[in-house]
């Protein structure tokens, strides 16, 4: 059973070097905060080892894991040195992919990421992500494990894509599409990641989002380091960490005019529901969290 009040991080690079000299003080602290769990999303073949040594000890995280749009430049050169060879786009996602194949049968994945396409980046190009995007998409349907897809303005792209690929489900991760493309999401099993852009005064669009869309839609998300709060700005480092997403909750729970527990009950069953492998963390994991309340 879950302990009561119990916030899972469907998003958080743990691993990354800005936490490299306090990342057990940080994630005690989110614990003791309580964040009772959280997935830690990978971004290239070079980085797996390093991310599964970092956080090997860690309790309550659980890993997916994948190559990031913003990284297939990097991932494709491996794939090269893999093969001895140049390498075309397809056939250098297919060394990839069939190494992260090898990769989450060693290990174990709860989802496959973080994948997705962004247009923001001009390099990668565009075809190229497209390329290794699909190829991950159809690696996930044969593991029947859910995404974690970035989709920095190309939520259509990627919208399109999880449909035609007829997943299991996932989450769109820092979601800020439009109203219909998150119902439609929604309604084929997605759920929508919402974390530190809505905390920000102006971000109406997303604020809209928040108070109306359906609540079994929406997962809580850090991203930490990065996709600062608006509180940020208070601190040395100007990053987000692990603990913001008790202040995530609040706020989720301010813009829909809801009780706080409600809005924390409602977010954690939802990603036990999109990401269910997360039900054997639980299981194995069973250190009791206090939740303070935000202020």
């Amino acid at each position: 059973m879950l302990p009561p009040l119990s916030l899972i991080d469907t998003h958080l690079h743990l691993d990354a070097a800005e936490f490299d000299t306090e990342r057990a003080a940080l994630w005690e602290a989110a614990q003791q905060a309580g964040v009772r769990a959280a997935v830690i999303p990978a971004v290239e073949p070079s980085q797996w080892p390093s991310q599964q040594k970092r956080l090997a000890h860690f309790p309550a995280l659980a890993h997916a894991w994948g190559i990031h749009p913003c990284f297939v430049d990097h991932a494709h050169a491996w794939a090269e040195q893999q093969a001895g060879s140049a390498l075309d786009d397809e056939a250098a996602a297919a060394v990839a992919c069939a190494a992260l194949e090898a990769w989450i049968t060693e290990h174990g994945a709860v989802a496959i990421g973080e994948i997705g396409l962004d247009r923001f980046v001009t390099t990668p190009t565009w075809s190229r992500q497209v390329v290794w995007f699909e190829a991950q998409l159809a690696l996930a349907k044969r593991l029947r494990l859910p995404v974690l897809c970035h989709a920095r303005r190309a939520v259509e792209a990627v919208r399109i894509r999880v449909r035609r690929a007829n997943l299991p489900g996932g989450i769109i991760h820092a979601f800020n599409g439009s109203r219909a493309q998150a119902e439609d999401l929604i309604a084929h099993g997605f759920c929508l990641g919402f974390g530190g852009a809505m905390t920000h005064p102006r971000a109406n669009h997303l604020h809209k989002l928040a108070q109306t869309l359906p609540l079994e839609g929406i997962v809580l998300e850090t991203d930490a380091p990065d996709i600062p709060p608006a509180w940020a700005n208070s601190r040395p480092t100007r990053r987000t960490e692990p603990a913001d997403l008790v202040r995530y909750a609040a706020f989720l729970a301010e813009q829909r005019g809801m009780d706080f527990d409600a809005i924390v009950s409602a977010t954690t069953a939802n990603a036990l529901r999109v990401i269910p492998q997360l039900q054997r963390l639980f299981a194995t994991n069973p250190l009791p969290c206090t939740l303070e309340r935000a202020k």
